[in-house]
This record gives structure tokens, C-alpha cells and sequence, in this order.
């Protein structure tokens, strides 16, 4: 019987990649500052390439290795999960705890960005009461909180994973038919 090696390298290796890719474009947009970037179109394409174009890119690619490099040209539905699944949710842990430190060391962060928030909603929205402007800045507050955003964060890019995996699995799987 041959030994069975785990998507989970693949995914590891590629989690980690992109971790650190999502922490470098939040550290660069920090540098480059926030109060500039309101208005443009440099966080809808950072969100859009976080939240659509590189997990599918890392999925597609960590799936690929394994399938190639790991697994002999062979990779099951599962294992695309699996792979898929591990490398957003490695991402994600990287990114999440990123995040805490960032706002620990940072904590005028969190000040800047409800500032930025709060002329953001008066601008797009003249006529908001002094009341919805709170509640809803108190709920930015709520999602920056650290036991909000780390679980928050793994949830969602685990889930986002799973659906990405699901597609990719589609296209990439390649059963090995000795293991029927």
C-alpha cells in the first residue's frame, strides 16, 4: 500500500504565501495612508484581489502542487477541499493575528479609522441623524474589537475557501483510479 501524503503541505506552503501577501498590501496601505486612499479606487482593488483574486489564484496553484508535484498528477475532490480550505484559513490566521498586534502597538489606528468613518458617512449621507451616525459608528467599533475580528476573520475566509475550493476542485481534480 502506498503511502497517502496530505493536501495539507501544499496548503501550508501556500497559506502562508498568502498571509504574508494580505499583511505586506495592509502595511503598505498604512504607510502610504489611509486618509489618502478614502476617495480613490486602491481599497475597492485591494478587497476585490483579497477577497476574489487570490484565493482563487493560491487555491488554483496550491491544488496544482499538490496534484503534480505531491500526488503523482492525481488529486481527489476532497483533497481540493482540503488544500483549498487550509491554505484561506492559514491566510486568514496569518492576517488575524497580524491584525491584533498591529492594533495593540497601533491603537490610534483604530481612532483614525472611525474618524475616516465618520466624515466618510457624513459626506455620502448629508442628512444622517447624530443618532444613526453613532450606531453606526459604534458598530465599525464592535467589528474592530480583537475577539470579533479574529474568529470573524477565520470564518470568513474558511468559508470563502470552502466555495473557491468547491469551483477549483471542479476544474483541477484528477481521481486516481488504483484508489477506487
Amino acid at each position: 500500500m502506498e503511502k497517502k501524503i496530505s493536501p495539507a503541505k501544499s496548503g501550508l506552503q501556500y497559506g502562508v504565501l498568502f498571509g504574508v501577501i494580505m499583511v505586506l498590501e495592509f502595511v503598505i496601505m498604512y504607510i502610504i495612508g489611509m486618509k489618502a486612499l478614502v476617495g480613490t479606487s486602491a481599497g475597492l482593488i485591494v478587497n476585490i484581489a483579497n477577497y476574489l483574486i487570490l484565493p482563487f489564484v493560491f487555491i488554483y496553484i496550491g491544488c496544482n502542487n499538490y496534484k503534480k508535484n505531491i500526488n503523482n498528477g492525481f488529486i481527489s475532490f476532497g483533497e481540493c477541499l482540503k488544500t483549498g480550505v487550509s491554505i484561506t484559513f492559514i491566510a486568514a490566521l496569518i492576517y488575524a493575528i497580524f491584525s491584533i498586534i498591529f492594533n495593540l502597538i497601533f491603537p490610534e489606528f483604530i481612532d483614525e479609522m472611525i474618524s475616516i468613518s465618520r466624515s466618510e458617512m457624513i459626506k455620502t449621507t448629508p442628512n444622517i441623524t447624530s443618532e444613526q451616525l453613532e450606531l453606526g459608528l459604534g458598530m465599525i467599533k464592535k467589528f474592530m474589537n480583537p475577539y470579533i475580528v479574529f474568529p470573524a476573520t477565520l470564518a470568513m475566509y474558511s468559508f470563502f475557501g470552502l466555495i473557491y475550493s468547491l469551483i477549483v476542485g471542479a476544474f483541477v481534480k484528477n481521481q486516481n483510479p488504483q484508489s477506487i
